[in-house]
């Protein structure tokens, strides 16, 4: 999906608006459309200060409150988006409205645009050796000369994780897009994104796999009904049933919870909240 985003096509770096944040179960959300956070990492391209993106689902919220290692790595986010239709539904609900739900393959389609446009280059870490290679003859047929500078696999153990930093710093990329799962992308950047020396990072999880064409991305309307989740189920059900039944029943219940009693703000190493 292309899209257009008006100001981002003139090259000077110019001053932007700070976006208001609403706190929201304990975590500090950007209140932006996807026209401002793309812009907000053009600016970091330009400015080369780095802006780590972070988004958050249902799941995510859930799991952070007993993953410390997640929790962390999130409140490390330069910039943190809604990008679950139901973080959008409960801020209204809880008063604290958010504009518009920011997909994370919303705004990686997007920085691509704005890569091809504005001559950035790209790292891409991630998925299968197959997968991966299907992006990449993805994004050179949609975006024709966008300059991939890297990439790599998502299969590394742990031990290898420091090469691959190594790789990417070496690679001057302008953006890098990790297509892995949390919390393993969220860990990697926790731990390596202050030498990378990249100025956008964005983990986009799946997104690869529906970019190369291996999984297919909900219609507009189950989009907009927030019923992606369900589209996703019907085509893996026996891996995501018990998935989606307990974080969806779980962020139900914090949701009713935070408009009884907000949860304070959450810090770095601070003590986890207690589950609903």
């Amino acid at each position: 999906m292309a899209i257009e985003f008006g100001s981002v096509a003139t090259l000077d770096a110019q001053p932007v608006r700070k976006p208001e944040r609403m706190m929201l179960f304990g975590l500090n959300i950007d209140s932006v459309r996807i026209s401002e956070a793309v812009e907000r990492c053009r600016q970091a391209v330009l400015t080369r200060e780095p802006v780590l993106v972070g988004v958050l689902n249902a799941a995510k919220i859930v799991n952070l409150r007993h993953d410390p290692t997640l929790r962390d790595a999130i409140l490390e986010c330069n910039l943190l988006l809604a990008d679950g239709q139901s973080v959008v539904w409960a801020s209204r609900l809880l008063r604290r409205p958010l504009p518009e739900r920011v997909a994370g393959i919303d705004l990686f389609e997007g920085l691509l645009d704005l890569a091809h446009r504005e001559h950035r280059s790209i790292y891409l870490l991630g998925a299968r050796p197959q997968v991966l290679a299907a992006l990449e003859r993805t994004i050179g047929r949609r975006w024709p000369g966008l300059r991939i500078c890297g990439s790599r696999n998502g299969y590394f153990d742990d031990s290898d994780a420091a090469e691959v930093a190594a790789d990417i710093r070496a690679s001057g990329a302008d953006m890098l897009f990790l297509g892995m799962a949390s919390p393993k992308k969220e860990t990697f950047l926790r731990r390596f994104h202050a030498e990378l020396g990249v100025p956008v990072l964005h983990g986009v999880g799946g997104s690869f796999d529906v970019l190369a064409g291996v999984t297919r991305r909900a219609p507009l309307g189950w989009q907009r009904l927030g019923l992606e989740w369900a589209y996703r189920l019907l085509q893996e059900p026996g891996r995501m049933w018990k998935r989606y039944l307990v974080t969806n029943t779980a962020f139900i219940a914090l949701t009713l919870r935070e408009a009884l009693r907000p949860t304070p703000a959450l810090v770095p190493g601070g003590a986890s909240p207690t589950n609903p």
